[in-house]
């Protein structure tokens, strides 16, 4: 073949690489495909040496179509990963929703949630206890901002802080108890998670206020 055709074998084989949405991988097979370029179609061969500019220009398109096929790639991939992430968070709430228009019991009910909130912030340890929260350490705001005395902490980039987090549980207008969350270290929680955790808390704080009323009439 000529040595246009056998190029573009090389920029058919750079596209399909980065097409699969990982950035070193499209890096790679475009780092590869320009040195292969280089050495086996272009003069001298078998050479890394370039003696024409139209070669050199070549050898950069290479590097920057399998860069850019991977980031597109890239980002397609976590548009993806964001939708059936949010899929999931819904599908959360409305089996959550469900279970209290059923008139499952609270108790049950807590449990469910503290099940869900240990699959939602990759916990290791999540308990509800029924006293006001510490207001110290680390704890989950009411729009899902993650505090650490009372900085705003990066659980999107670090996890969440410390052994012990706190998420306020609210219903009637009041704090009716507490989850204590233990977070599992370095694994990143990003703030839409815990935006769809404190939904959860509410829900079953809901309930309770609602059991609550129940008992005092």
């Amino acid at each position: 073949m000529s040595a246009a055709n056998d190029a573009l074998i090389l920029v058919v084989v750079t596209v399909a690489v980065a097409s699969s949405g990982r950035r070193g991988a499209a890096a790679l097979a475009a780092l590869t495909s320009a040195a292969s370029f280089d050495f086996l179609l272009t003069r001298p061969y078998q050479s890394f040496r370039i003696s024409n500019q139209r070669d050199v220009t070549t050898e950069i398109l290479f590097v920057v179509v399998g860069l850019l096929v991977g980031e597109l790639a890239a980002r397609g991939r976590a548009h993806r990963q964001a939708a059936a992430e949010g899929r999931d968070e819904v599908a959360r709430l409305h089996d959550l929703a469900e279970r209290i228009v059923g008139g499952e019991e609270p108790d049950f009910v807590l449990m469910a949630v503290a099940a869900e909130l240990r699959d939602l912030l990759v916990l290791e340890d999540c308990r509800f206890v029924r006293d006001q929260p510490s207001g110290k350490g680390a704890w989950i705001d009411a729009d899902g901002t993650v505090r650490l005395n009372p900085l705003r902490w990066p659980s999107a980039a670090v996890g969440l802080p410390t052994r012990h987090v706190e998420l306020p549980v609210r219903g009637g207008g009041k704090i009716l108890g507490t989850f204590i969350l233990t977070p599992t270290p370095a694994a990143p929680i990003s703030h839409e998670r815990c935006v769809v955790a404190v939904a959860l808390a509410d829900q079953i704080g809901a309930a309770l206020a609602a059991q609550s009323d129940q008992r005092d009439a």
